[in-house]
Formats: C-alpha cells, sequence, structure tokens
C-alpha cells in the first residue's frame, strides 16, 4: 500500500490544527442549542468544509483518526452532537423525528457558518463556502445522504420529501445503510423504521466505503447491504471496499468507542487516505489526486481495499 499512500497525499506535510469545542448554534425547533466541534488547519485560506455526522450513540467528540487528517490537510471540519446522543428519553415527542433532527442539525449548521468561524480564534474569513461536503458513518451516513439526495421511505411506500441541499457538493458515506422492508431484522424494522432509504434522487457526487465483513444486526442480509447505496444511486460514483473490515472500518471512531472489533490502523490509513483524496478531487482542489489514488491501488501488489467506479 505504499504507492496508494504516496498517490493519496498521505505523505504531504500536516499542517497544525486547532479544534474548539463547544461552539454553540440556535436550534429553535429542537428544543436545545446544537452544539458542533470544529477542527481546522492553523494556515491556509479559502478553506474547504466537511460536514461531519456521527453514528448512533458517539459525540462531536469521536472520529478523531479522520476529522485530525482531513483538518491537517486543509479542510475545516465541523461535528455536531445530535439529539440521540443525549440521553433523548423514548417518550420524547422528538424521538419519532430524531432521524429528521438530525438533518436539520446539519443544514442548521450550513446556514450559520458564520457563526461558526467565528467561534474559532483566527478562522473568520478563511473558509470557503462554496466548496462544502458532507460525511458521516452508519447512522451518520444515512443523515450526510439526505443532504445528497436520498430520501425516507414513507409507511405507505413512497418516498418521503426531499432534503437534498445545493450548497453540498460532495459527500462521503462509510458504511451507510442499505435498502430497508424486507432487507431489515426485526430489531431494525421496530426501532429503527426509518431506515428505509431510496437512492433514485441521491445525485451529488458521493464516495461509499464499506467492509466485506461488515455483518449488521440490522439486516437480514450481508456485508452487500452497505454497498446499495453504490448500486442504486446515480451520484455514488465510486465504492472503497476494505478487505477484512467490518463495521469500524479498523477503528475510524477513534479511542473514545471501545466497540471496534477489527482494529487495523492500516485500514484507517486507507479510509484517511482514500477519503482525502476523494474531497481534494470532488471539490475542485486537485483534479488528479482520486485518479491517482485509484490507479496506484489497482497496481498494489498486496491491496488493503478495491475500488469500483462508475
Amino acid at each position: 500500500m505504499s504507492d496508494f499512500t504516496s498517490a493519496a497525499g498521505g505523505n504531504d506535510s500536516p499542517t497544525p490544527v486547532v479544534s474548539v469545542r463547544p461552539v454553540t448554534l440556535a436550534a429553535p425547533d429542537r428544543s436545545q442549542d446544537l452544539q458542533v466541534r470544529v477542527t481546522a488547519p492553523t494556515t491556509g485560506q479559502d478553506l474547504p468544509v466537511v460536514l461531519f455526522s456521527h453514528g448512533m450513540t458517539l459525540t462531536m467528540d469521536d472520529y478523531a483518526p479522520l476529522v485530525d487528517h482531513w483538518a491537517a490537510h486543509g479542510f475545516v471540519v465541523v461535528q455536531p452532537t445530535h439529539l440521540d446522543s443525549l440521553g433523548l428519553p423514548p417518550d420524547d415527542p422528538r424521538t419519532p423525528l430524531v432521524w429528521r433532527i438530525r438533518t436539520d442539525d446539519l443544514t442548521g449548521i450550513l446556514d450559520q457558518l458564520d457563526t461558526v468561524e467565528a467561534g474559532v480564534p483566527g478562522l473568520a474569513g478563511r473558509v470557503d463556502h462554496d466548496r462544502i461536503a458532507v460525511a458521516g458513518h452508519s447512522w451518520g451516513a444515512q443523515t450526510a445522504s439526505t443532504l445528497a439526495g436520498a430520501r425516507v421511505v414513507d409507511t405507505d411506500g413512497t418516498p418521503g420529501e426531499t432534503m437534498t441541499d445545493s450548497r453540498v457538493k460532495a459527500a462521503v458515506l462509510l458504511c451507510l445503510p442499505g435498502t430497508g422492508g424486507a432487507d431489515l431484522s426485526p430489531l431494525a424494522a421496530q426501532y429503527f423504521p426509518f431506515m428505509s432509504p431510496d437512492f433514485t434522487e441521491l445525485k451529488t457526487p458521493s464516495l461509499m466505503v464499506a467492509g466485506d465483513h461488515d455483518q449488521s444486526p440490522l439486516t437480514v442480509r450481508g456485508p452487500d447491504w452497505f454497498t446499495d447505496g453504490y448500486r442504486l444511486s446515480p451520484g455514488a460514483t465510486d465504492l472503497l471496499t476494505l478487505f477484512g473490515a467490518e463495521h469500524g472500518l479498523g477503528g475510524i471512531q477513534g479511542a473514545n468507542d471501545t466497540r471496534t472489533t477489527d482494529e487495523s490502523p492500516e485500514r484507517v490509513a486507507a479510509v484517511q487516505q482514500a477519503t482525502l483524496a476523494y474531497l481534494r478531487t470532488a471539490l475542485g482542489i486537485d483534479e488528479d489526486a482520486w485518479p491517482a489514488t485509484r490507479r496506484a491501488l489497482a497496481a498494489s501488489a498486496d491491496p488493503l481495499a478495491r475500488i469500483d467506479s462508475k
């Protein structure tokens, strides 16, 4: 994987980063303010933005391996803590809508980017508001995907309203849950009925990342469930499949999450470098970063992953 590492920009000198938390944003329809963590390089201008949505039970303080890597290579990363990680009681009237509130968290950040900038000393005026991507892992990937065009299927079987945001130019969706209905396990059907996506309008350029050993209790299918977004959406241009990887993709959640069962620094590095390369090309920063990564991985004698493109 050494050629892959070089092509993905993994050998570039990283920039020191600063991380500020919490930056508090108004969220009147949420019944409590939205708190975010902002991680940014200490130098540079016209910095692109990544909004990152966490998985279940995690928070804005997780995913340091990805967030710090992206920030050290020129991105401003904004991480909300969604309501579901704040001890929301099952009988809270917001609970059935928490999946929608997650999307509102991300759009609320976009609406208040100036406030986000102002909350980090030295960041104001250095952010490129025209180069914005969304990313997420697991449930967070579903959340991010709604801004890229995915819709949640209603109980009558029809796709719900679109929540596509034209400000979002690219997406990185890690372990994106697949289709619902008969593909859901009884557990998921009971507790997570909103995990029933329609991908036909997901048209924003997107990279899907999956592990070929990711066997989820949410589906009666196998690891291929996490590739549905690639197969079924017109915007999913690329799929990175990590060999031997389970739901943690080697440990991208970071040290705070002890549930990783496939810990692998090599896999984490592969995700870091590939996602960085994709973001750089998809946002128009370096048109050859992603093609070079694809070529290098295809030429590797002992690859950790495979890239499919369409």
